[in-house]
């Protein structure tokens, strides 16, 4: 069992928000579902608490109220395998509301902050070579959406 769970606090919308999140990775499901009665802080039938699993990650998605809000300083990182996953979930996130941000980050039209990484910059990141990773990084603060045929030039670079 997964000892930390991520909890995600949302003011409505959070059945919208399961839909999409367990929809753009594989291994993802909605797992249980607790849904207010006719007492309690919200309407009888909507969900108080949801667990689910991305990627076969477990995280809980709570409706509250407006008392806490989403911030860039708590993201979810997801690293990709390749271009397409890049941009398959580069779209998926920042579709109906969302907006992009700089260095692979952008924010879904819930408020969360994502960080949609490709694993090929991780390890180029990790290089030896220092003139590499500088012009890596030149490269990457740049962008919005990371593009991996250009880290993979400017890596090459001399």
């Amino acid at each position: 069992m997964q000892k930390i769970v991520t909890n995600l606090w949302f003011d409505g919308r959070v059945e919208e928000a399961l839909e999409l999140y367990t929809s753009l990775l594989p291994d993802s499901r909605v797992t249980h579902i607790q849904r207010y009665g006719e007492t309690g802080m919200g309407a009888p039938g909507d969900i108080v608490t949801a667990d689910f699993e991305l990627a076969g990650q477990l995280f809980t998605i709570i409706n509250g109220n407006s008392f806490c809000e989403h911030s860039a300083a708590m993201s979810l990182r997801v690293l990709c395998v390749d271009q397409e996953e890049v941009d398959r979930l580069w779209e998926g996130l920042i579709s109906g509301g969302g907006a992009p941000s700089r260095c692979g980050w952008l924010t879904d039209r819930f408020g969360v902050s994502w960080q949609i990484t490709p694993r090929r910059l991780m390890e180029m990141m990790k290089s030896d070579d220092a003139a590499a990773v500088e012009r890596v990084t030149a490269a990457f603060l740049k962008m919005d959406k990371l593009d991996i045929a250009t880290l993979e030039k400017a890596f090459r670079s001399e």
